[in-house]
């Protein structure tokens, strides 16, 4: 342990393409993501065979045989065996937590280097049955004689055999994430041009980043892709006003699938640690991680399901002594084009950061064109735990080619929670 704090390096990331679920990576599972991404690091920066001193990572969309993924990827990687692992999930933030508390670790002298990563599929979704055939199957197993495993069986129906469908509602109000969005977007008066116009914004600045060769060294081919399938170039205002809504069929609706992320399969990774452990591995430093914060918000009774990141970002530019508009880069993620512009709206309102963030006065405005310029989710994806990884990899990539700057990054999740943090590259 170090009696101050150190300056916590980012190195830089690698992630595989993102793509729509049942497409390309249908046959693909979360471990096999997982070790291709801490493979795309051992090879970007020479890792083949080191003992790092920490590997965290985690997927949202798992199965039970999954509860050791972090460590099982390690063993299938090209890391060295001796690496510990960690796994971890905090819904859409889980890369962004992991890369927060390794960061912890390595400012207070803890540990040397980490990777924070990503995973996530639902094209491989766990498929369950009901409680009743799982609990007969249980009896059934733990059955001795034949007496005892015919009555477990006793009052079987082929009924019970249906499969319970995977969901991503909220636990708390059996609604999902979009449903809750659609939601948000009426209460801020979040028109459907504005939502189509972001999203229409992100398609362009990512096939850009594309073509400009700004993802060369942060996406590796893998599986057969070498670019997100989802990232439609071609794209327009007008065809996205063509598609109908999705969450809501009443005339005031506004979320379709084009201004909302699709279900996406992907992994994503990113290698920090400390100065000195750059310097003597002779890596390159992009960036620098200085702060992080996390806070949650009462969805239940009626606040906005993803407006926790409201929240976390002003607490957190209060205790870093900045302002809102002190920042390079905004990588706000784009799980829907309403809720970034819920997320814009509550900032610049007098009211809402009077009675909800407690601030004297508004947080204010940004600069649209500092905002999510290489294209975001609603672009390139969003595989759920994943994206915080994909997020911090980029930003500090953009530190890095602009010499200096600060960028900040936030991340809405499910649960009602949101995680932010701030780079910098002096």
């Amino acid at each position: 342990m170090t009696e101050s704090l150190r300056r916590v390096a980012i190195v830089g990331g690698s992630r595989i393409p993102f793509c729509r679920s049942n497409t390309m990576y249908a046959d693909k599972s979360n471990l096999d993501m997982l070790s291709a991404v801490l493979d795309g690091l051992a090879e970007r920066f020479d890792l083949d065979g080191m003992q790092l001193d920490e590997v965290m990572a985690g997927a949202v969309i798992t199965h039970s045989k999954d509860f050791n993924l972090a460590r099982e990827a390690v063993l299938s990687s090209k890391l060295s065996p001796l690496t510990p692992a960690i796994t971890l999930q905090q819904a859409c933030g889980t890369s962004l937590q992991a890369a927060l508390s390794l960061a912890a670790k390595i400012a207070c002298g803890q540990i040397e280097s980490g990777i924070a990563a990503g995973t996530d599929t639902t094209s491989d979704a766990p498929i369950v049955f009901g409680d009743r055939f799982a609990h007969r199957m249980i009896k059934l197993s733990q059955a001795r004689t034949m007496k005892q495993r015919l009555a477990a069986l006793k009052g079987f129906s082929p009924a019970e055999l249906k499969p319970v469908s995977p969901t991503n509602g909220e636990a708390r109000t059996s609604l999902s994430m979009g449903q809750h969005c659609e939601r948000m977007a009426q209460e801020w008066k979040i028109k459907r041009d504005e939502q189509d116009q972001l999203a229409f914004d992100s398609h362009q600045k990512a096939a850009a980043a594309y073509d400009a060769g700004f993802f060369d060294d942060l996406v590796m081919p893998w599986s057969g892709v070498s670019r997100d399938n989802n990232l439609r170039a071609d794209t327009s205002i007008e065809k996205l006003a063509t598609l109908r809504t999705v969450f809501d069929k009443g005339p005031n609706a506004t979320l379709s699938a084009g201004n909302s992320t699709s279900l996406t399969d992907g992994a994503a990774a990113v290698l920090l640690c400390s100065e000195e452990w750059a310097a003597e591995h002779k890596l390159p430093v992009q960036a620098f991680l200085t702060t992080g914060r996390s806070a949650a918000v009462d969805f239940v009774n009626d606040e906005g399901l993803l407006m926790a990141p409201t929240v976390a970002v002003a607490e957190m530019l209060q205790r870093a002594g900045l302002t809102l508009q002190d920042f390079d880069f905004y990588e706000i993620h784009e799980a829907f084009a309403a809720q970034v512009l819920c997320t814009l709206k509550a900032w610049e309102s007098k009211e809402y950061c009077k009675q909800r963030l407690r601030l004297k006065k508004p947080l204010g405005s940004i600069d649209k064109e500092k905002l999510n310029v290489n294209g975001s989710s609603l672009a390139v994806g969003h595989p759920f735990a994943a994206t915080g990884a994909r997020i911090v990899a980029t930003l500090a990539q953009l530190l890095e080619e602009k010499g200096s700057g600060r960028g900040l990054i936030s991340v809405c999740t499910a649960g009602g929670m949101g995680v932010c943090a701030i780079l910098e590259r002096p």
